[in-house]
């Protein structure tokens, strides 16, 4: 707490928790013996200022509780994103995976995401290619794409890592030939659905923070919207690195929104 006011005094905009489950978060005073959830945690933060905006990552989907939701659906300065890693869209190796949640539940976790705050977007993390994965299991993985609208995708294929519980425990017996095709229908579908995802934000206004020039031209400034996007617009004179304005988006690719500033009377 100390430190995002302090940042916010010395005139930085937004701040990100961070940790490895960081929604695992959980405190205990150890002179009241009061408990602090992560979503205790996360309003707290937001209290700062309305004008300090507050992210998180990386999130464990067991972690991702209505507490939390209800919480970011509440302030405006909590940004509307969730990265939220799958891994694999198939319950059989997501169990190989260690994950502690199946297909079903990771899709019941989206659908209320997508119920508590319907302009959340949602990133994932996947690996292909994993110790016997089938072919129809890797079909699993493309339709939860789908069915999850992912805004964007960090994506691999599986590589052997000495010392892991995997490398121990199973043979990496998928082809590397095999891993690289399965990889590349992975990010072709991910390509499509950002491109989709993007599309339907063209006619809408964001309140963006300008974080700098876009990295095409000195013309124009970058920034990113609640839901992690970038989007590139055309400078006004008045306006500098950590100012917010509303941004209307009129044109989009599967990376980066475009579009124009507009006053909001």
């Amino acid at each position: 707490m100390a430190e995002a006011e302090n940042l916010f005094a010395n005139g930085y905009r937004e701040v990100t928790l961070l940790g490895q489950n960081v929604d695992s978060y959980k405190w205990e005073n150890p002179e009241t013996s009061n408990l602090v959830t992560f979503a205790q945690l996360l309003e707290m933060v937001a209290q700062v200022h309305p004008n300090l905006r507050v992210r998180f990552s990386t999130s464990h989907p067991k972690d991702i509780t209505d507490e939390v939701l209800f919480t970011m659906a509440k302030y405006e300065n909590i940004c509307k994103y969730i990265h939220l890693p799958v891994q694999s869209g198939n319950s059989r190796v997501l169990e190989l995976m260690n994950r502690t949640y199946n297909r079903e539940w990771y899709i019941n976790k989206v659908q209320r995401i997508y119920e508590i705050m319907p302009d959340c977007a949602i990133s994932s993390d996947m690996i292909t290619g994993f110790c016997t994965e089938t072919e129809e299991e890797h079909e699993e993985t493309l339709s939860m794409i789908r069915l999850a609208n992912y805004s964007m995708s960090y994506m691999f294929f599986y590589s052997e890592r000495p010392g892991t519980l995997a490398a121990k425990k199973y043979a990496d017996d998928i082809p590397i030939e095999t891993k690289k095709r399965r990889l590349n229908e992975i990010i072709r579908l991910q390509t499509q659905v950002s491109f989709q995802h993007n599309q339907a934000d063209i006619g809408k206004t964001f309140k963006v923070l300008i974080e700098g020039d876009s990295k095409k031209s000195t013309d124009d400034f970058k920034g990113r919207n609640s839901q992690n996007k970038m989007i590139v617009f055309p400078k006004v004179a008045g306006y500098e690195v950590g100012d917010y304005v509303w941004v209307k988006v009129d044109d989009a690719t599967s990376a980066t929104l475009k579009g124009k500033m507009v006053e909001i009377k």
